[in-house]
C-alpha cells in the first residue's frame, strides 16, 4: 500500500474500522473488512501479531465475515500500521467504512455455484470506495452477492442483494431491497450489467434518501418499490427483466463445519467454528500455518463466525481438522457451543446487563451433558450486535445471569414470542431441554 495520508479523510461514526478504532470496556476496537471474507495466511499472521503487540490478544470473528481486535492500547497508530503493511486497508480513506459486500465463503469453488462471484466482487469493491459519492453511505450499509452457492448466509438482511439465476442459458442476476436472497426479486438485468446496476441502485438511493434515512429499509418507507423501478430503468442501458415465480432455493443446513467436496476434483475445504466468535493469536497464527501447509495459503471467514481452509487435498483433511481441533477451534457440528452466539457482554461493553460469553459457555455445558445442540443467541441488550438475524431461541439479560427467553415467530418483529422471564442459566437450560428437538434445533 502506497504511503499516504489516510486519516484526514475518515468520518467520525460509532462503528470500528480499520483506520477508525472505538472505544470499550475492555480498550480500542479495530474491525478488519475482509474481501468477501477472504485473508492470505500471512495477513491472518498478521492481524495475530498486532493483537498481541498492541492489544489484549481478542480476535473476533464477526457475522459479517470480517474480523476484529479487541482490547487495542495506546500504540493506535503503530497497529493501524502494521495492519496497512499487512495489505488490509482499503484503497482510500473515505472508502473504509463502504467495503461491506458480502459473498459466499465458498465462492468460486463451490460445487453448487452458478458464477464465481469473485471477478464481480473484485469490481464492485474498487467502486465501493472510488465512487465520489459512496463514502457518504452509512457504514451499516450493505450489499450482498449470491452465486448460487451450496454454502450461503441466506438470513442476513442487505440494503441490496443480487442473486445469480440462470434462465433459457443465460444468466442473470435477480435483485431485491432491503431483503435476503430469499425473498421475492424484483426483477433482473443480465449478469454482464451487475455492476452497472449496483451503480446505479446506490446512486438513486441517495439521490432520494433524506440524511436521515441512512438505510434502504428507511428510504422505502417513503418511496415504493414500483416507484423506486421507475425512477431506476432509465438509469440502466438494458431492460429490467421480470422473472416472476422465481425464488432462490434456500438450501440445506450450513455447511461451515466440516469436510466438503469442492467444485475442483480431489480437493475439500475444511471448515471450523471459533468459540463464541473468539480467536486468540496462537488460534490464527495456527490456522494459517495448517492453510499453507496443506491447502492454498489462504482462510475465508463466514458469516458464522467460523472459518474455512480450501483447497484441502482428501487425503489430508483429517489432518488440518485435528490440527484444528488441537488449536481450540471447533470441528464438529455435534459440538453445542458450535450453535451458540454470544454477544461482548459485561466484560467489554458498557451497556451489557449480562456477563454473555462465560454464561454462554455455562450453557453450552449444560446442553452437552444433554446432547442438545439448539441454536441459540445471548444478547445482553436489545440491540443484538451479535446476530445480525433472529435465532430461533434467544436469550436477553435482564440482570447478571438472569435472561428472558424468546422463541422466534416469523409473524412477530424483534426476538419473537417471549416464552419464559427472568430464568437463571440453569433454568433456561432446562426449558430448552423440555422442548420437542423439532422445534430448536432449526
Amino acid at each position: 500500500m502506497n504511503e499516504r495520508p489516510l486519516s484526514t479523510a475518515i468520518r467520525p461514526s460509532a462503528c470500528p474500522g480499520l483506520l477508525r478504532i472505538v472505544p470499550a470496556l475492555d480498550g480500542g476496537i479495530c474491525r478488519i473488512k475482509l474481501a468477501g471474507g477472504a485473508i492470505s495466511a500471512a495477513q491472518a499472521v498478521a492481524v495475530a501479531e498486532a493483537a498481541q503487540a498492541y492489544a489484549g490478544g481478542v480476535i473476533e470473528a464477526t457475522n459479517r465475515a470480517n474480523l476484529q481486535i479487541r482490547g487495542i492500547g495506546a500504540e493506535h497508530q503503530a497497529l493501524i500500521g502494521a495492519l496497512l503493511a499487512a495489505g488490509l486497508g482499503p484503497t482510500t480513506a473515505a472508502g473504509d467504512d463502504v467495503r461491506n459486500l458480502m459473498l459466499s465463503p465458498s465462492a468460486g469453488i463451490d460445487r453448487q455455484r452458478l458464477i464465481d462471484t469473485r471477478p464481480l466482487a473484485a469490481h464492485i469493491l474498487d467502486t465501493l470506495q472510488s465512487h465520489p459519492r459512496f463514502p457518504e453511505l452509512s457504514a451499516k450499509f450493505a450489499v450482498q452477492l449470491d452465486g448460487g452457492e451450496a454454502l450461503a448466509m441466506l438470513e442476513h438482511h442487505h440494503d441490496l442483494w443480487l442473486s445469480a439465476l440462470e434462465r433459457e442459458g443465460q444468466l442473470l442476476l435477480a435483485f431485491g431491497l432491503a431483503g435476503c436472497p430469499v425473498d421475492k426479486p424484483l426483477a433482473a438485468v443480465p449478469l454482464a450489467h451487475g455492476h452497472a446496476l449496483l451503480v446505479a441502485v446506490l446512486e438513486l438511493f441517495l439521490d432520494l434518501a433524506r440524511p436521515e434515512q441512512t438505510r434502504m429499509r428507511h428510504l422505502l418507507t417513503d418511496v415504493s418499490l414500483a416507484d423506486f423501478l421507475a425512477q431506476l430503468a432509465p438509469r440502466l442501458s438494458c431492460p429490467l427483466l421480470n422473472v416472476d415465480g422465481w425464488r432462490r432455493p434456500a438450501g440445506a443446513a450450513p455447511r461451515h463445519i466440516g469436510t466438503y467436496p469442492q467444485a475442483e476434483p480431489g480437493r475439500v475445504y475444511v471448515g471450523a467454528g471459533t468459540p463464541l466468535g473468539r480467536l486468540d493469536p496462537a488460534m490464527l497464527k495456527g490456522a494459517a500455518q495448517l492453510a499453507e501447509q496443506y491447502g492454498d495459503a489462504s482462510l475465508r471467514l463466514t458469516p458464522w463466525q467460523s472459518l474455512l481452509l480450501p483447497s484441502i487435498a482428501v487425503a489430508d483433511a483429517p489432518a488440518v481438522t485435528a490440527g484444528l481441533a488441537q488449536l481450540g477451534l471447533l470441528c464438529s457440528p455435534d459440538q453445542a457451543l458450535a450453535h451458540l452466539i454470544a454477544c461482548t457482554g459485561s466484560s467489554g461493553c458498557g451497556k451489557a446487563l449480562a456477563d454473555t460469553k462465560n454464561d454462554a459457555l455455562q450453557l453450552a455445558a449444560l446442553l452437552q451433558r444433554q446432547g442438545r445442540q439448539p441454536d441459540v443467541h445471548l444478547s445482553a441488550c436489545p440491540r443484538s450486535c451479535a446476530a445480525a438475524h433472529v435465532a430461533p431461541t434467544t436469550l436477553l439479560a435482564v440482570a447478571p445471569g438472569r435472561y428472558d427467553v424468546y422463541l422466534r415467530d416469523a409473524a412477530l418483529p424483534g426476538f419473537g414470542t417471549l416464552h419464559a422471564r427472568n430464568l437463571s442459566i440453569e433454568a433456561a437450560e432446562a426449558l430448552l431441554d423440555a422442548r420437542p428437538r423439532s422445534n430448536t434445533d432449526d
